[in-house]
């Protein structure tokens, strides 16, 4: 039988933890509600590029943006330097890792958390430091003059990233976006551009113009990217919490009753002690 001293002591030990888990929660929720209200899409500066691009033939712009031709596949996998996240970075690698089974290419991962994952696997990979909340956007610029200067040497032409998406506070879901080369949607044009490409007069090369629009369209996406990437952190960080919240109310009551049991077995065992020995002395 277990001494209800050792029963007791576990229970307060699972209380303590507890407690813990539930103001670790409520920190998550708070970091989630701020970088919320701080994350900002640029959906107008996005609609802009693609009305540029509805000015401009690419049909006949021969450019690795446009035209990867036959070079290798370029993935970036985001992942966070934080634990508690209940599998999510490993669900971003393996998801990166599938799309390089498909298409081998040249793997790019950021935060720590993916690149210990990655040490196991043998595989080359290029690492980057993970996300900041203060060096977010220099961090986005860093990945994206990289990630062009590997396009413009030939390094590789086609590019994938695999970050972690925040569908609601409670759902995560790891989605793979494709950068190139860059499919312009060509909507139709905005009342502000009311020309006709053949009615523009373009001072620099289309493959220039092409360039640069791209520049700042993937400037904007990675800065997007890793903002949602650090909003599924929190999400994800609250629901592993919330799940072994679950868990330790289920171990706390199961020594409850345990508790309970091994001190009804105490006093029942105390109290035929206390009869024996009446009956002993009474005899």
């Amino acid at each position: 039988m277990k001494i209800l001293s050792s029963v007791k002591k576990d229970l307060e030990f699972n209380q303590g933890l507890s407690s813990l888990i539930e103001a670790l929660k409520n920190i998550a929720v708070t970091q989630f509600r701020i970088q919320e209200q701080k994350l900002k899409s640029f959906e107008k500066l996005i609609l802009t590029i693609e009305d540029f691009f509805g000015f401009i033939n690419t049909a006949k712009v021969d450019h690795p943006f446009l035209r990867p031709q036959n070079r290798p596949l370029g993935i970036v996998a985001v992942t966070s330097d934080s634990g508690l996240l209940g599998g999510l970075n490993l669900k971003v690698i393996n998801q990166a890792l599938l799309e390089l089974e498909k298409t081998p290419g040249k793997l790019i991962v950021i935060g720590e958390c993916g690149k210990n994952y990655l040490r196991e696997t043998n595989l080359s990979f290029v690492a980057f430091p993970g996300i900041s909340d203060e060096e977010r956007y220099a961090q986005a610029m860093q990945l994206r003059d990289y990630c062009i200067s590997r396009v413009l040497e030939g390094s590789f032409g086609f590019l994938k990233v695999v970050y972690p998406r925040p569908v609601s506070f409670t759902v995560q879901r790891v989605e793979t976006v494709s950068f190139l080369p860059y499919m312009p949607s060509l909507r139709q044009k905005s009342a502000i551009f009311p020309l006709e490409a053949a009615d523009i007069i373009l001072e620099s090369r289309p493959e220039d113009i092409v360039e640069y629009l791209v520049h700042i369209w993937m400037g904007q996406k990675f800065y997007e990217i890793f903002g949602l990437s650090r909003l599924s952190e929190f999400a994800a960080r609250f629901v592993h919490l919330e799940e072994s919240s679950q868990k330790l109310k289920d171990v706390e009551k199961n020594l409850r009753l345990q508790y309970f049991r091994v001190r009804h077995e105490l006093i029942d065992r105390n109290m035929r002690e206390l009869f024996s020995a009446r009956l002993l002395y009474a005899g």
